[in-house]
């Protein structure tokens, strides 16, 4: 289970209606807000794909300028990388491999060019295998 604390920012002038939302909404738990538009809500999901659909109907929400993502904690998501880091070859096998095509390689470094959904597959489906093929 994920836990993510959102901050939400709008305008003054519509805070009362977006804490309402917000309140509302089966997408998060509404915490606290201050008078200059900041509202705090956290987010709960078996994986990183459910927390970024909910943080989507949170940004789709009337007046809602920003909402972004500050805290997460994902204590099994966590451990389970955690073994796959530790467990991994220094140098990936496909980069000491001569029978690929180094164009087919995809590089998933570029943050100007994010796909946080598609890292969010990527990251969930990340298993640990003790016989060195991780995925």
């Amino acid at each position: 289970m994920n836990i993510s604390s959102i901050v939400v920012q709008t305008v003054p002038k519509y805070l009362d209606e977006v804490v309402e939302s917000l309140k509302n909404c089966e997408a998060c738990d509404y915490h606290m807000h201050d008078e200059k538009g900041r509202i705090i809500v956290t987010i709960e999901g078996d994986g990183v794909s459910e927390e970024l659909k909910k943080l989507s109907v949170i940004e789709a929400i009337p007046h809602v300028v920003a909402a972004d993502m500050q805290m997460a904690y994902s204590e099994d998501e966590l451990n389970a990388h955690m073994d796959v880091i530790n467990n991994s070859d220094i140098v990936p096998k496909m980069l000491n491999d001569d029978s690929i095509d180094p164009t087919n390689i995809v590089y998933n470094g570029d943050l100007k060019k994010k796909d946080l959904e598609g890292f969010a597959r990527t990251f969930d489906n990340t298993e640990f295998n003790p016989n060195g093929d991780n995925k």
